[in-house]
């Protein structure tokens, strides 16, 4: 079986150096807050290109507290609007209602699957306050139009790096493209923890300081509390880890380049479309979306011929239950994303051999 993800294969390669890392922690008995915290977080923000790194608890929460940092600092209220694409995760919609704040779903183009950039300046109203642009399965979502348009506007721009670690628009990496941006480290990303964690990146001190506090509980100061916060903090040997997995990011994202080089190259089933290649600073290749109308036949087909996939994502944020008095609402070029998707095999450790593996399944699927 060709796996979709080999998180084993991926921690074994630099094994003795987690072990050591953690042994450290370990040592130090300090386990929350403490040096590796502040090391990953100068770290990070010194790769991302931002002042400031606020590490968190997971991704979901670097989201939640973008917004809510906004809030307390009287930027955002309660109804205000956040344009979002509507074929995001469901974790970026969450975030926003979570704040009181409304989704503005605006559709991706079928060709770069990302926000459709040209729609977004018809999608605003006098209660829009920011755009929650989305680097979905590790593409670029950014342009130097919708740049201009958030400037025009006055309207801040955050960014869901949660699939996009190292990506890169003419020499900027995401997570200092826009006001702001909140990063995931799930285990299965780019660069992940070894269990939930997550971050936001700024150059905005004034947020960095009201999100720092509003993941503490609230607190600045020890037992004085400003804010009604929540408990949101990355663990010591997670921050290790991740700082230990930092080092190695690029060189595991031009391992995926190359291997999506090389399904663009020989995939070649015209029942099977692939998304516009784009170049490969633009793309760290979370995923390799495919799309094909008979998708769960394909599925199937595929697992009896040793390929493992996953489908990203097979209901939209508009349908599903949580948001039911959405789902009559139709946004088509979404649908037929979650309609037609299937993730293949996509990490560094894949070998050649296995890619064929892959290309020769998908070839022969009749």
């Amino acid at each position: 079986m060709v796996k979709l993800l080999d998180l084993q294969a991926i921690t074994a390669m630099h094994g003795d150096e987690y072990k050591a890392a953690v042994s450290r922690v370990i040592d130090s008995g300090w386990f929350l807050q403490g040096n590796e915290n502040k090391r990953f977080e100068a770290d990070y923000a010194k790769y991302i290109g931002t002042e400031h790194c606020i590490a968190v608890a997971n991704g979901l929460d670097a989201l939640y507290l973008l917004m809510r940092g906004y809030k307390e600092m009287g930027l955002m209220n309660d109804g205000d609007e956040i344009i979002v694409p509507a074929n995001t995760y469901i974790a970026t919609i969450i975030a926003i209602t979570r704040n009181n704040l409304v989704p503005v779903l605006v559709e991706p183009t079928w060709e770069h699957l990302e926000i459709d950039v040209d729609k977004i300046e018809s999608a605003i109203t006098p209660k829009t306050k920011g755009v929650m642009i989305v680097h979905l399965y590790g593409r670029i979502a950014y342009n130097d139009n919708l740049g201009e348009i958030c400037k025009k506007y006055g309207l801040k721009l955050m960014e869901d790096c949660a699939q996009s670690h190292g990506c890169v628009w003419k020499g900027v990496k995401v997570g200092a493209l826009g006001d702001c941006a909140a990063h995931s480290f799930y285990p299965g990303k780019n660069l992940g923890a070894f269990g939930d964690a997550g971050a936001v990146t700024t150059n905005d001190a004034e947020l960095a300081s009201v999100i720092r506090a509003l993941a503490n509980y609230g607190s600045q100061k020890k037992y004085v509390f400003k804010y009604v916060g929540m408990n949101s903090r990355m663990s010591e040997p997670d921050a290790a880890v991740l700082d230990v997995k930092l080092k190695y990011l690029d060189d595991d994202n031009k391992a995926r380049q190359k291997l999506a080089a090389y399904y663009y190259e020989h995939i070649s089933n015209p029942l099977i479309k692939l998304p516009k290649r784009i170049s490969d600073e633009n793309n760290v290749y979370h995923q390799f979306p495919i799309f094909c109308e008979r998708r769960d036949e394909l599925q199937e087909y595929l697992k009896e011929n040793g390929v493992q996939t996953l489908i990203h994502y097979p209901i939209p944020p508009h349908k599903q239950e949580c948001y039911r008095g959405w789902n009559a609402r139709s946004y088509p070029i979404t649908e037929k994303i979650h309609r037609e998707e299937l993730s293949i095999p996509m990490n560094q450790v894949v070998s050649v051999e296995e890619a064929k593996e892959v290309v020769s399944a998908l070839n022969s699927f009749r």
